[in-house]
């Protein structure tokens, strides 16, 4: 195997040795395709294929509009103070329970993931939020800080998302299908996530104590001081929900296309914004370059990982894996999960774009070859592989040393807490992602009956 597929193998090492050298992944994947296209003597007109690839399935992919229109809502959410506002009710609501606070984080996560979908954005505003006040109250930094990176994470899972997105292009199944079967296993992990927070608060109490009146009083004074409780729920909640339901509602009626509901939401963000009296041009030039600055770097990944794939499949890539995984002779079950092992990790080394576009077109031929019985046939089978994929790459946010929540979150702290405590904080959380994909494998319902309620 070693000589016929020895150029194969040296482009996997060439992209792990350059990815862990910190060379742009976008210039790493589109350099190597083209470098090993003249290594492997493959006919220069070849190429021409790659440049087809690129603007037939890819630039010209109607689907791909939805990225920057679904980036910009969740860029515009996050600007008009919708999650503080938010946060801070939560907080009042679950003010006398031990842990409430983050219980609070968890929920605003869950709640944000379904409005944003942006990992970065996530975290980011969580972890400012957040951390401070649950730093303040006497959270054990473990807790704190492992429930703001995973809540964070839950916006690549939780629909709209950009990375199922992506994947109902690349699997060509509909995104639609994928967006209701993602929104059960979400809204799972967020319980899993409440449940343990609980748990590990009632069992430990001294690292979720109650909130001090002193820092309530503090937290509340700036915009609760005259408003009850209900309203104040009310105020903040109904504006997010009635944007989310317009999103995914209109997307699993049937009325509009994951773009067209895109396109929904970009222009009910601007109205709360608009709203809550956050909407200025400042605000708006800021929106706007972020979102050209994030699309433009997921488009480059993309083409990139475009003209890699093939190049790597002409040299025989694709049978090679091919032959790795269907050579141990295991049983359906068995290889899905030495798929789901494989991907978790390369999700220690790789991002989920690089795993999406180079590694799971590689994969589809082996799992639409499994034969699970039953319901699991077709584009039920790939809908449910597509979640289970999206739930492990959810993880691969989580986990060192390329974890980029744990970045994200290491970067707002200005160095005043140990990468160690990070990794520490998030072992939990990753168990319980683990927990919710075995869950999610054993009941294939889970994933399936959402989108199966139509037929």
């Amino acid at each position: 195997m070693l000589g016929e597929y020895g150029l194969a193998i040296a482009m996997i090492i060439a992209l792990l040795v350059g990815i862990f050298s910190g060379y742009p992944v976008a210039f790493l994947l589109g350099g190597l395709g083209i470098l090993f296209a003249f290594i492997g003597d493959i006919p220069v007109p070849f190429l021409g294929t790659v440049v087809s690839r690129i603007f037939g399935g890819v630039i010209e992919n109607w689907l791909l509009i939805a990225i920057p229109l679904f980036v910009f809502m969740g860029l515009m959410l996050e600007r008009s103070g919708v999650a503080r506002n938010l946060l801070l009710t939560m907080q009042r609501l679950f003010g006398n329970v031990r842990g409430g606070l983050a219980v609070s984080v968890a929920l605003l996560g869950v709640v944000m993931a379904a409005s944003t979908g942006i990992i970065g954005a996530s975290v980011v505003m969580l972890g400012l939020l957040a951390l401070p006040v649950m730093l303040k109250q006497g959270y054990k930094p473990e807790m704190a800080y492992g429930v703001v990176a995973a809540s964070g994470t839950l916006g690549i899972l939780i629909p709209p998302s950009i990375m199922l997105v992506l994947m109902g292009s690349i699997m060509q199944i509909s995104v639609g299908a994928l967006f209701k079967a993602a929104l059960i296993p979400g809204l799972m992990l967020g319980g899993l996530y409440t449940f343990y927070l609980l748990m590990a608060a009632r069992l430990r109490p001294d690292w979720a104590p109650l909130a001090s009146e002193s820092v309530e009083s503090v937290a509340m004074e700036e915009t609760e001081k005259q408003s009850p409780l209900i309203v104040a729920l009310l105020r903040d909640l109904l504006g997010p929900v009635v944007l989310i339901v317009a999103v995914l509602g209109s997307i699993m009626a049937g009325i509009a296309t994951p773009t067209e509901a895109a396109a929904i939401g970009a222009g009910g963000s601007i109205l709360l914004a608009l709203l809550h009296r956050q909407l200025n041009v400042q605000a708006l030039r800021e929106v706007c370059r972020l979102t050209s600055k994030t699309s433009g770097m997921i488009l480059f990944v993309v083409i990139g990982a475009t003209c890699f794939s093939v190049v790597f499949q002409r040299l025989g890539g694709a049978d090679m894996i091919k032959e790795m995984i269907t050579g141990t002779g295991l049983g359906p079950y068995g290889m899905l999960l030495l798929l789901m092992a494989l991907i978790f990790v390369l999700g220690f080394f790789l991002e989920w774009i690089e795993i999406s576009f180079v590694v799971l077109p590689l994969l589809l031929p082996v799992v639409s070859g499994l034969d699970f019985g039953g319901a699991l046939q077709g584009e039920a089978l790939m809908v449910w592989f597509a979640i289970l994929v999206a739930i492990n790459l959810q993880t691969s946010f989580l986990t060192p040393p390329f974890g980029y929540a744990l970045f994200y979150l290491k970067g707002i702290t200005d160095g005043s807490v140990s990468i160690g405590t990070i990794y520490r904080s998030i072992t939990p959380f990753v168990l319980l992602q683990l927990i919710g994909l075995t869950l999610c494998i054993l009941f294939p319902s889970i994933v399936l009956w959402l989108p199966g309620m139509n037929e």
